[in-house]
């Protein structure tokens, strides 16, 4: 049976970052893994250069996409976030804070904010990953508004299966399957960041209340969540965005990696 979607309305986009983790991989840093300073930028007020830490990345390509709202999911202990960003004014943004409460995973974090998202559309991407597609969620988005799909994900090459989630996807743009951290395999594509509307929020929220508490360290991904919503009839397509592989900074290696590619950087 196919959800029920009502009519659609003009809504509004509102980013979604979790940031609750705990980059156990990396530890110890002397600061919040999402802080950490990845290649430079132009000054807050345009005229010098300055260093410019991981999540600047990802609120950079929401602002490009024209949005203007995001909530920041933490975890306690991770005050820096705020104190560095504040309310988003340096990034022409406005930006709020909510807690996490369940530990299991990100679709739990995600669903932290689900009061007040649950009438919006969604753009959602991870603060410690790192990616040179600037208008990514401008195609998203516009994919999403103008179609029947409930749920767009983004695509970035993989040479790295056995960290990431692959992606099957049909000739249509519609996903077949996602292996999570497969390993070996002849898929090509993860996704990295990913656009919903009211829908898939709705169908967060009512899987987890389903599901008993966890009583273990065991994690929930959230392609899981998606492949359940695919088998219920939520609409998800995939779309490339990039032919670049994107960069997750989790463990030191790959953190290296990402300062060397993004070190360079042009003056204004």
């Amino acid at each position: 049976m196919r959800p029920n979607r009502g009519k659609e309305f003009e809504l509004e986009v509102v980013g979604l970052i979790p940031a609750a983790g705990l980059a156990a991989r990396l530890s110890p840093l002397p600061c919040s893994k999402e802080l950490y300073p990845v290649g430079f930028g132009s000054g807050y007020s345009g005229q010098d250069l300055r260093p410019k830490v991981a999540c600047h990345y990802l609120l950079e390509r929401m602002q490009f996409a024209g949005i203007s709202k995001a909530f920041i999911i933490l975890r306690k202990g991770k005050w820096d976030i705020p104190a560095y960003l504040g309310d988003g004014t340096m990034l022409g943004m406005n930006l709020a804070y909510l807690m996490m409460r369940l530990p299991y995973g990100v679709p739990y974090t995600i669903d932290q904010a689900y009061p007040f998202i649950r009438e919006a559309i969604v753009a959602m991407g991870h603060p410690d990953t790192l990616f040179e597609s600037d208008d990514a969620f401008v195609h998203l988005l516009e994919t999403l508004t103008t179609s029947d799909n409930d749920l767009v994900l983004g695509l970035f090459p993989s040479d790295r299966p056995e960290k990431t989630d692959m992606v099957d996807v049909a000739d249509n743009g519609r996903i077949r399957q996602i292996l999570i951290k497969p390993g070996k395999t002849h898929l090509r594509n993860t996704w990295g960041i990913a656009v919903w509307k009211p829908v898939f929020t709705h169908f967060i929220h009512d899987y987890l209340s389903k599901i008993a508490e966890p009583t273990t360290n065991e994690e929930l991904f959230m392609s899981e969540v998606i492949q359940a919503a695919i088998r219920e009839d939520v609409r998800v397509r995939a779309e490339q965005v990039s032919d670049k592989t994107l960069l997750d900074i989790g463990t030191a290696e790959d953190l290296r990696r990402a300062v060397r590619r993004f070190s360079s950087f042009e003056e204004e």
